[in-house]
């Protein structure tokens, strides 16, 4: 698979899936285009299409500041889940972050409910850190995150030249 920067024109795909409640579910986040052009090419923050060999779309990705915290994100089409699409794309953009900037730590957060996604950034080396209650508003109610860390002493080593690319 394969990261592509998503250009401005693009961001309606974006939209799309971040709105869409079979795409993400409960934990859909109601932007709209409005908000994804305000934030576009915002220093810090970048968006990409995961994208199949062939260039099929599948999912997103992105990293952003959250305050002076470099957060990270990702969603995965419902008939493209359980393939190791954000597994590969998190361990991408871990590796990419490390590689190009001088920070310390990558953190993101997850939903309580969402095990997938917890599977998923444990097995790129994130590590829980708590709870952070009633962090989100989606489908009417308020919603508790996990947070998750990586350090720069417990990343090490790019992970992605060693994994087999889909």
């Amino acid at each position: 698979m394969n990261l592509k920067l998503i250009e401005k024109e693009e961001l309606h795909i974006l939209a799309d899936w971040l709105n869409d409640h079979k795409f993400m579910s409960e934990y859909e986040t109601q932007e709209t285009i409005a908000d994804l052009e305000k934030s576009f090419g915002k220093k810090g923050s970048q968006w990409f299409f995961v994208e199949k060999k062939n260039g099929t779309k599948i999912g997103w990705a992105a990293k952003y500041l959250v305050g002076k915290q470099i957060t990270i994100g990702y969603g995965i089409a419902p008939n493209e889940r359980g393939k190791g699409y954000a597994t590969e794309a998190a361990t991408i953009i871990v590796d990419y972050l490390f590689l190009t900037n001088k920070i310390f730590r990558i953190q993101v957060d997850t939903s309580t409910k969402n095990k997938a996604s917890q599977r998923v950034i444990e097995k790129v080396g994130f590590q829980k850190e708590g709870i952070i209650r009633k962090h989100f508003f989606s489908s009417g109610k308020w919603r508790d995150s996990f947070l998750y860390s990586m350090l720069r002493e417990e990343w090490k080593e790019p992970r992605i030249l060693t994994r087999k690319s889909k």
